[in-house]
């Protein structure tokens, strides 16, 4: 078995044969990395290659695997289904085992499959495929791809139903991080301690960003795509862009800031990690609904500033154009180049950044306010999920200090467990860790913030697996802040 590099030396040793990971120059802003460890494992990627969509019922009982190519399928070839009826459409991340490691400028980050000398094991946890929605007549928290109106996304407004900006098989937002937990503990009392079924966790969050980086050595998760190995076998490049792109003024008149892509758009996918186009609405690019007349008619006179469509196709008016000008007449109207977005997923996970936010539950913040505050980072003990609550610091530890202003993060408070939370900002969108850190201080006195995940669809090269924002308190509700489905099995 070939050799990339060890730790500390170039001498293979027992524990060389089973791990692999990246290593992390913290005084180069490349966000590419070097690659060590045993080199067929970068190629095989034992842990990354058991992750797998499946259903999981409220008992935490693996229902069936989904097709690896195909979530529409079951992995035996049969139609699986999706709507919820008989599970939870998750994706299992597999339990494993980790070591963070410094090494002079360098932070190692290791994975492996085996309980090796000084690395801690990453419990099994599901992770919801979809970014989650609401079944509303039992206000429990799911992942699932069903259209009925009791599974209506984004703040349930039944007024959208049937329109461009349908609500109906989209993530559901609108909530606090408080209600999303209690939706989500509406699932049941299965799994660890009788509270296996949580919101996104800060955990699940952590291993996906762990897993991700490992796997394509590379910091900027927004690097342009590609399914080319290198000539050594290795992933290379990053997830794209996603649903980042969007211009925020046309996504306002478009919907108010609500989700717009419906879950299970990457079902095509599978497992696999990949892109796929979504094409916005005609009302998006006409810059809301009272600017697009529909689908052209020779019969109808169109006013100078109105967007006309024919087929897929979308015009602007630039001239009063009386009935019967031909919407190929370039001397009234004028072809528009329609907004597409590429909708990724991530060896399962659709959505994993981009989109809309994501609250996510096992982390608080807390700010202070004034000159001489302080900004500081808890994470609940043991991950245990009795411990959260939104009250105080109490079944949480302090594990750092965190930037008091925003900007691109250009170091990681890391750690024994690698905590991805930002330690100081100066990076850039291709520098460093690429990710940007929202923040801002309270007026007066101190209060404890919940955080969320991912960034949303204007937010450009700032969004990012890591990109964390610390603006609100976890009551807050938003149109553009939801949430995904975990569970933690038994221990």
């Amino acid at each position: 078995m070939g050799l990339i590099i060890g730790v500390g030396d170039n001498k293979p040793s027992f524990p060389y044969d089973y791990y692999y990971g990246v290593k992390i120059n913290t005084t180069v802003a490349d966000p590419a990395l070097e690659r060590v460890g045993r080199a067929e494992l970068h190629v095989s990627l034992p842990v990354q290659s058991k992750m797998r969509r499946c259903l999981l019922n409220d008992s935490g009982e693996v229902v069936y695997y989904l097709h690896p190519t195909d979530s529409s399928k079951r992995d035996t070839g049969a139609a699986a289904d999706l709507t919820g009826a008989s599970g939870m459409v998750m994706v299992e991340i597999p339990e494993h085992y980790r070591k963070f490691e410094f090494d002079g400028t360098y932070l190692l980050v290791l994975l492996s499959e085996y309980a090796l000398p000084g690395f801690h094991k990453v419990r099994k946890v599901y992770r919801s495929a979809y970014e989650a929605t609401v079944e509303r007549s039992t206000l429990k928290l799911c992942s699932v791809v069903n259209t009925d109106a009791d599974y209506r996304g984004g703040n349930n407004n039944s007024g959208y139903d049937g329109t461009y900006r349908d609500f109906l098989g989209r993530p559901a937002t609108q909530i606090s991080l408080t209600n999303f937990r209690t939706y989500a503990r509406k699932r049941g009392t299965a799994g660890y301690g009788g509270l296996g079924w949580n919101c996104d966790l800060y955990e699940a969050q952590l291993n996906t960003y762990w897993l991700y980086v490992v796997e394509y050595a590379n910091l900027n998760c927004q690097a342009a795509f590609t399914s080319e190995l290198t000539s050594e076998g290795y992933r290379q490049g990053g997830l794209g862009s996603g649903v980042t792109t969007l211009d925020g003024t046309k996504w306002k008149n478009f919907n108010g800031y609500y989700p717009f892509v419906p879950c299970g758009y990457t079902n095509s996918l599978g497992n696999t990690t990949g892109n796929v186009e979504f094409t916005m609405p005609f009302e998006y690019n006409s810059n809301g609904a009272g600017n697009y007349a529909g689908e052209y008619d020779a019969e109808t006179a169109y006013a100078k500033g109105k967007y006309v469509s024919s087929g897929d196709d979308l015009y602007y008016c630039k001239a009063a154009a009386e009935a019967g000008t031909a919407i190929t007449n370039t001397s009234y109207f004028t072809k528009q180049t329609r907004t597409v977005v590429n909708v990724p997923s991530y060896r399962g996970l659709e959505n994993p950044f981009g989109h809309i936010w994501s609250w996510t539950d096992g982390l608080h913040v807390r700010i202070v306010s004034g000159d001489d505050g302080v900004s500081e980072f808890y994470r609940a003990i043991d991950d245990d999920p009795a411990n959260f609550q939104d009250s105080n610091y109490t079944g949480y530890e302090k594990r750092g200090e965190v930037p008091r202003t925003e900007g691109y993060v250009k170091a990681i408070l890391f750690g024994e467990y690698g905590e991805n939370i930002p330690q100081a900002v100066g990076g850039s969108s291709t520098t460093y860790f690429c990710d940007y850190f929202y923040t801002v201080m309270p007026s007066s006195g101190e209060q404890l913030r919940g955080v969320y995940f991912g960034g949303r669809a204007d937010n450009g090269a700032k969004a990012g697996l890591s990109s964390a924002a610390t603006y609100f308190v976890p009551t807050n509700a938003s149109a553009d802040i939801g949430s995904r489905l975990c569970f933690i099995p038994a221990a």
